[in-house]
């Protein structure tokens, strides 16, 4: 190699041995003080807690209901939250493969002819001549001849990534790709949740409904029963008024729980994707609720488990590598283009080594004056950092206490249910011995029918606070973020939503 043409090939060696330099903080997360255990979950507690344990991706086949399934998979499919968090998703996985195109060079290719007429003058001495066809002035005289110029060119530049500029913004938009997957299970996970609670919201209300109904039945035959006294003057007035009373009430409760019931289902309709006017749910008279067990978890799971906390945890990893990116603003920029090819006045014998053209060499460019653009750009990606690395820490306390809330509610409805159902056994013996007492004539048919309501009433009461503790699991599979979780990597990217 000629010493005049080592410099560009030193240029380029030096630029790719430099290329492995990064400016800027490289990522830690941030550290949080967990607790080590919930407060409210102490019963819960005792065996040893796996937190990369089981919430699988279909935590609600543990319910055991077909219908709640199938309503699962049509929200997964055309729920337009869903879909959204999906092309987001899409979006941040598209910007992270144009970050990575910036480590490679810009490589063109191009083809070109031009034909054209150049003229040319030339003086001379004056002269004029009436029978010569030539033309002359008296300055000079004129040619004109046609040029064609063929050229095929392939050209490259290269801005090679000295200080990390590039690799830093990979970084960042990789990182902001794994919060958007994790907001993406998010949504699911959110979906989900509110599908299966509309779900079970729906199935309490068809059983209040068929208590009501029962309840207007016996009220209406207390009132009839209580008319005919009064008619005959057994009854007093005040007696007809508590009777009609006790049946308008039962008549306005039912109202409400009908109205409650289609609102649940024209939400539900719009969870899975479909107008309200185009979704019907089958009542059921009888249902039971199942509360599956939950998986056991502990604190310091939240961090890998629940989208939310990964997305925020992403966000702090994607604002420090900006500040690397607005530090590397400081350094020169060096830009290495290349380019080869031919270049002839005729086609044929365009591809000829004497007719080949190349060309090499580097550009270096540094900013010498800005009015204090790239410290303030700076500042702004530390300011930045310093407000997600905040709101990650507030997503962490939100979320502790988010399952802590869910832990606290399902210990209480779990002792509630427990003292409904001895309230229901209990007044279950109350009316078998009030109907034996009729049977022996010795009660009346008022008496059974009002231990009957008495029974209705707790009956309701049971199944109510059943249906909140089945609820309430499913608010705590969310609260632990069941259905997602990461990889124990805190910087790789997160395992893809189901």
């Amino acid at each position: 190699m000629m010493k005049g043409q080592r410099g560009p090939w030193l240029v380029l060696l030096f630029s790719l041995g430099m290329s492995g330099c990064m400016v800027g903080p490289d990522y830690r997360r941030p550290t949080i003080e967990l607790p080590q255990g919930f407060k409210e979950g102490a019963q819960w507690q005792r065996a040893v807690a796996n937190p990369q344990g089981a919430l699988d991706s279909r935590w609600w086949l543990d319910y055991h209901d077909p219908v709640l399934n199938e309503l699962m998979t049509r929200a997964a499919q055309a729920n337009q939250s869903i879909v959204a968090a999906e092309a987001a998703y899409r979006l941040a996985q598209a910007q992270v493969a144009a970050s990575r195109a910036g480590l490679w060079p810009t490589v063109s290719a191009g083809l070109s002819g031009s034909r054209g007429v150049v003229g040319s003058s030339s003086t001379g001495s004056a002269t004029s001549s009436s029978t010569s066809s030539s033309t002359s002035s008296a300055s000079g005289t004129s040619s004109k001849s046609v040029e064609q110029t063929v050229s095929a060119t392939l050209s490259a530049s290269w801005e090679p990534d000295l200080w990390g500029l590039v690799r830093r913004g990979i970084e960042s938009s990789q990182a902001t790709a794994h919060a958007s997957d994790a907001l993406l299970a998010g949504v699911r996970l959110s979906i989900g949740g509110s599908v299966a609670s509309n779900y079970f919201g729906i199935r309490q209300l068809d059983i209040d409904i068929r208590l009501l109904e029962q309840q207007q039945r016996i009220n209406q035959q207390l009132l009839d029963m209580t008319q005919t006294e009064y008619t005959q003057g057994t009854a007093s007035n005040d007696q007809l008024l508590v009777a009609q009373d006790q049946l308008t009430s039962v008549v306005a409760a039912l109202q409400t729980s009908q109205r409650s019931r289609e609102q649940f289902e024209h939400a539900l309709a719009v969870l899975v994707g479909v107008a309200p006017a185009q979704f019907s749910l089958a009542p059921v008279d009888s249902f039971a609720f199942n509360v599956p067990a939950t998986p056991l978890s502990l604190p310091s799971g939240l961090l890998q488990r629940r989208p939310d906390v990964v997305a925020a945890e992403r966000a702090v990893a994607a604002a420090n590598a900006k500040i690397g990116v607005a530090e590397a603003a400081f350094y020169p920029n060096l830009d290495l283009t290349a380019q080869v090819g031919y270049r002839s006045s005729a086609l044929g014998g365009l591809f000829s080594v004497p007719n080949r053209i190349w060309s090499v060499g580097p550009a270096l460019a540094e900013t010498l004056f800005d009015a204090g653009a790239r410290k303030a750009a700076v500042s702004e990606a530390e300011a930045n950092y310093d407000q997600q690395v905040a709101n990650y820490r507030g997503t962490v306390l939100g979320a502790l206490q988010n399952v802590e809330d869910n832990l606290s509610a399902l210990n209480h409805l779990q002792a509630q249910v427990q003292a409904f159902q001895q309230i229901h056994q209990r007044n279950q013996q109350l009316f078998g011995s009030q109907q034996a007492q009729q049977k022996a004539g010795t009660v009346s048919l008022q008496a059974v029918l009002t231990q009957q309501l008495v029974l209705l009433q707790t009956e309701q009461n049971l199944r109510d606070s059943q249906g909140q503790l089945t609820q309430g699991s499913v608010a705590l599979v969310q609260s632990l973020g069941g259905g997602w979780h990461a990889t124990g990597d805190s910087t790789a990217q997160p395992a893809p939503a189901k």
